[in-house]
């Protein structure tokens, strides 16, 4: 690919405009927990090395309305590490962790990540890694850390915001745009035949909605806790209910989403969207690659049996792996459509409608090199999704959300889980005494920051 010619994926330029057009930032955060003296030189030389690689790079739209984007390099987008002067009690872990998605992240004008560091009254100390989600998704944000911490700095060639002399651009991404007809043509026969397929399912997201309200809307924290359960426990469990842990985590999964009331009304089951990591080698450079699975989930059982719940994880893994939501291909259509029509294929992808999907994914073994950014061994590490800028309508047009992150560490087991459920009393609180209560189903314990 000629160096000017970085283009988004399809994928990629839907994580970017849905940022746009629903003003909500998605983002990807990794914390880690030092109970020991953290090594400053090692993490400011981590910071360099992110600053020198792919965590350098921003968007740059096209001078077209329905040009496609480009990846260029943001040489003063990063700022430096902030350390927080006044300790906070190790209690408030998550309270700072979630206060820190209210810091700028800017995809385009950077900066498009931040390093935090946070002293706590306990002697340890917190560091904070996110960016947007638009830069990266969760594999992509491991490769990135991993590397740093490697001192491996990757240079993809882009050239810097603004680099490119207009009359060049519009030329070349006029020529894309062209190059892209025929492609966009077949899509949209496709789509057609899609949208008839569901028109049903469609007929009823619309008639959900609410009435529009012009009035500005106040945002909403979604509570997140933290869980960390012994990675030989966590085994143990899984083997003796016949199942492992990718569907130990699916069952958990479910048995959450059960408490929080989000089964199907026709018949109780809970739908999981399951994220697949699709990227092909370590120069892939996406920042969204992956494909969605769905899988339905009686939750009656899983907590004596997970032998059907395996099985069923597994084919709906292989089917999507095989054929695609055919709700993918409509992201050709990206570059032409406007809000409403962003927004409608955000709905059909992420299932706003009667499933109330759980969205889990399970990112598995993490390398050790991720524990040691500053070059020594956290003692605690977890990755999670961040929703900012999320108002009371968000949560009510989807009916709530369940979010579950999982990695294992440091022979620990991590599930990080974002919800909120309409109507509820929603608080930090709740959210640990739903997880206890749903881990001791399984006979599990954990520590839940």
């Amino acid at each position: 690919m000629p160096r000017d010619e970085h283009r988004l994926s399809f994928m990629d330029q839907t994580g970017l405009e849905l940022m746009r057009a629903t003003g909500r930032d998605q983002l990807i955060q990794c914390v880690w927990v030092y109970e020991h003296p953290i090594d400053m030189h090692g993490l400011e030389r981590f910071h360099r090395n992110v600053a020198a690689s792919y965590g350098n790079r921003l968007v740059e739209r096209s001078p077209l309305p329905f040009g496609r984007p480009r990846w260029v390099r943001g040489d003063r987008s990063q700022v430096p590490i902030r350390v927080e002067a006044r300790p906070r009690p190790r209690d408030e872990l998550i309270d700072w962790a979630d206060e820190l998605a209210s810091l700028p992240i800017d995809p385009e004008h950077g900066p498009c990540w931040r390093l935090v560091v946070q002293p706590l009254t306990d002697g340890s100390t917190a560091v904070s890694m996110f960016g947007s989600h638009v830069i990266a998704d969760g594999v992509g944000a491991i490769r990135l850390v991993k590397d740093a911490t490697e001192g491996r700095r990757r240079n993809p060639g882009y050239l810097s915001h603004g680099a490119r002399p207009a009359l060049r651009g519009i030329a070349s991404d006029l020529h894309q745009a062209v190059r892209d007809v025929p492609e966009t043509i077949r899509v949209l026969a496709r789509a057609s035949a899609f949208v008839y397929r569901s028109r049903r399912e469609i007929a009823r997201a619309v008639a959900s909605k609410p009435v529009a309200d012009v009035a500005p809307q106040p945002t909403v924290v979604v509570p997140a806790i933290a869980i960390f359960i012994d990675g030989d426990e966590w085994d143990r469990r899984a083997k003796h209910l016949g199942g492992n842990s990718y569907s130990l985590l699916a069952a958990f999964a479910a048995k959450l989403g059960e408490r929080m009331g989000r089964q199907r009304a026709t018949d109780g089951a809970v739908t999981l969207i399951i994220a697949i990591n699709v990227r092909e080698s370590d120069e892939d450079t996406r920042a969204i690659a992956l494909t969605l699975a769905k899988a339905s989930v009686e939750p009656a059982n899983v907590t004596a049996d997970l032998s059907d719940l395996r099985a069923r994880v597994r084919e709906a893994r292989e089917n999507a792996m095989r054929q695609p939501d055919p709700a993918l291909e409509l992201l050709a259509l990206m570059p032409w459509l406007p809000d409403a029509g962003v927004k409608a294929v955000a709905e059909l992808l992420f299932g706003y409608s009667e499933d109330l999907p759980v969205s889990c994914s399970n990112l598995g073994d993490l390398p050790p090199e991720l524990s040691r950014i500053d070059g020594t061994q956290a003692e605690y590490v977890f990755i999670r999704a961040v929703d900012a800028n999320v108002t009371q309508r968000d949560l009510e047009r989807s009916r709530g959300q369940l979010v579950i992150v999982s990695g294992r560490i440091n022979g620990k087991v991590s599930i990080s889980v974002e919800a909120y459920e309409v109507g509820a009393p929603n608080s930090k609180a709740r959210l640990r005494d739903l997880a206890h209560a749903t881990l001791a189903e399984f006979q599990l314990t954990g520590a839940i920051e």
